[in-house]
């Protein structure tokens, strides 16, 4: 896929609007000392203003527009614009320095999805991820994604790429912030699984949409991200403030079982633990107990465990048996599927065929 590089003039150099007024005076034949005289303004300032050593001020502008005839509003423009480039030319040296903290931010990954806008230039790459992640520079975004969190600093995932998944999960509140809802409804919330759960069965293709739709008004945003290169991430729950949690998915495996088992387990998150606690789902294998809790819930949300023992005693665990399971309680046989084969009641090869495969649209472009 042929990269599409956004075009963004940015001089190197702009000239100081001292230099514009010397050469304006040059070609009128006036003095510096004349142009002091007449507009007020004294020699020592005049000469300060075309070295570029002084501004132009809003007063100062508004003298010259009566004197030489030149709007206020230009000589106003050049001087914000005069110093805005020397800003800039300052705070690009110092990010220059900084430049190697690009390495472990995924660039061209980010540029694929669409995330940021494709540059050539390494410094119109730098300011593209630093308006991405909303921070103002590397020492920013140090402290906002590398050490404001434990649970990022013990995952994983984290200290392998942090970059990608501090990409990731910024994608994720970026999304969230796009969907409209009320405040956090705990009662309404456990109204919107059971309406979740009755979509497993049947999963029609828009059902990222009503996912979103039916847990934005329980006040939990439901977002669903491409993982990047390195982030080996499937799930992650946090609250964006008291009253709004968000729940994000990356369909990590890409069958409907793995996908409804981590959306209920982030949802357990959400009903059983604490707000200021961030959970993500990576290939850790150290367990905690909130995440055995978040388990048991999602097993037990999914497929009553009294029911699924019932099942088991049967005998019968054919592909046909399940599929008629999977009906009889109202979920995907392939969420039955998974948990016979994590449960090392099935085969791992056995029964796959129940399980549907989910492909992220841009999969299929």
């Amino acid at each position: 896929m042929t990269e599409k590089y956004k075009n963004q003039y940015i001089p190197d150099t702009v000239s100081s609007p001292g230099e514009t007024l010397e050469e304006l005076l040059e070609s009128c034949g006036m003095s510096q000392a004349e142009l002091s005289d007449r507009s007020g303004r004294p020699r020592k300032t005049i000469n300060e203003i075309i070295k570029g050593k002084a501004a132009i001020t809003a007063e100062t502008a508004i003298q010259f527009e009566r004197v030489l005839g030149i709007p206020a509003g230009f000589w106003i423009a050049r001087e914000q614009n005069y110093r805005e480039a020397q800003a800039r030319a300052k705070e690009a040296s110092i990010l220059e320095s900084q430049a190697n903290w690009m390495d472990q931010i995924p660039y061209r990954a980010m540029t694929k999805l669409g995330w940021i806008a494709a540059h050539r230039e390494k410094s119109l790459r730098f300011e593209e991820i630093l308006r991405f992640f909303g921070v103002a520079s590397p020492t920013s975004w140090e402290g906002m994604w590398s050490s404001s969190s434990p649970v990022f600093r013990k995952s994983p995932s984290f200290q392998s790429a942090p970059g990608s998944l501090a990409a990731w999960l910024r994608k994720g509140e970026i999304e969230a912030s796009f969907q409209k809802g009320g405040d956090y409804d705990e009662r309404a919330f456990r109204l919107a699984l059971v309406e979740v759960r009755s979509l497993t069965y049947d999963l029609p293709r828009d059902f990222a949409s009503i996912v979103k739709n039916i847990c934005a008004t329980a006040g939990v945003a439901v977002v669903f991200v491409p993982e990047l290169p390195g982030t080996r991430v499937w799930g992650a729950t946090r609250w964006l403030s008291t009253t709004r949690a968000l729940i994000q998915l990356s369909l990590r495996y890409r069958t409907d079982d793995h996908l409804w088992f981590t959306f209920f387990h982030e949802a357990a998150h959400i009903l059983l633990h604490g707000k200021r606690d961030v959970f993500l789902e990576d290939d850790q294998d150290e367990r905690s107990i909130k995440e055995d809790e978040a388990d048991a819930f999602a097993r037990e949300w999914l497929i009553p465990n009294l029911q699924y023992r019932v099942f088991c005693r049967r005998g019968s665990l054919s592909c046909a048996a399940v599929s008629r399971f999977a009906y009889e309680i109202g979920v995907a046989p392939g969420i039955v599927v998974g948990r016979l084969q994590h449960d090392g009641r099935l085969d791992k090869v056995r029964c796959n065929d129940l399980k549907r495969k989910i492909i992220w649209k841009i999969d299929q472009d």
